[in-house]
């Protein structure tokens, strides 16, 4: 497995991994466009790539603007082999070592996302949207469970 920064290069390969994933699936995946990730990779945030014999298999991105995870998922043939939680570590990582402000994100309920995101230290802070559930996490929350966990 490689971890690293991902490119405006990654892009379609990122489009290829969200319209494959199972839960949380966009209900028009239109909506989300190729040129939609551009900002978060270059202005508002960045994002990282997992590969493994060259595929792309799970990416996450980072909005600094609003400070939450605008993507993370994985090719569900590539699940539970600890990609997600490496592509979280590395983002988190990258998070607060800018800011002390929690970071959020949203997931659909009763989800292997939700479970996952309960595991690794992320708490519920109410709704989302219109489905979704919003989830924080606190600098202190990372550096006393999550970072060292995981470092």
């Amino acid at each position: 497995m490689i971890f690293r920064q991902a490119t405006q290069e990654d892009i379609l390969h990122m489009q290829e991994v969200r319209n494959l994933v199972k839960e949380n699936v966009l209900s028009d995946p239109s909506v989300i466009t190729n040129d939609s990730y551009i900002p978060y990779l270059e202005q508002r945030g960045m994002g990282w790539v997992c590969s493994i014999k060259n595929q792309i298999v799970g990416f996450a991105i980072l909005d600094n603007q609003e400070k939450n995870v605008w993507a993370l998922f994985v090719l569900p043939n590539f699940e539970g082999r600890g990609i997600a939680q490496e592509l979280q570590r590395i983002m988190l990582k990258e998070y607060f070592a800018h800011t002390q402000e929690s970071i959020w994100l949203g997931t659909e309920p009763n989800t292997r996302a939700e479970n996952f995101y309960r595991e690794s230290g992320w708490k519920e802070v109410g709704k989302h949207g219109l489905n979704e559930l919003k989830f924080e996490m606190s600098h202190t929350t990372w550096n006393s469970k999550f970072n060292r966990r995981l470092l």
